[in-house]
């Protein structure tokens, strides 16, 4: 009856063991994922949204004095 128990406490460690390994493997894969990832990005030429609202703020400024301007030329051509 001991030797069983034996038997059933050395699986049960050996199970803890690999959930542990298993675990830690999940861990480095996330972490290798997210540095390439961060890699992948830092490489491309992509914006920040403070640039993109900036540039769209300064398209729309323009877009409206375009406007006042077409405005104000039929206005004169009138």
């Amino acid at each position: 009856m001991q030797s069983n128990n034996k038997i059933l406490d050395d699986i049960s460690q050996l199970m803890t063991n690999a959930m542990g390994v298993a675990q830690g493997a999940k861990d480095e894969a996330n972490t290798a994922m997210k540095s390439m990832m961060d890699r992948w990005l830092a490489d491309r030429d992509f914006v920040t949204r403070e640039e993109f609202d900036a540039v769209r703020a300064m398209a729309q400024k323009a877009r409206e004095e375009n406007e006042a301007l077409s405005a104000r030329l039929a206005a004169l051509e009138k």
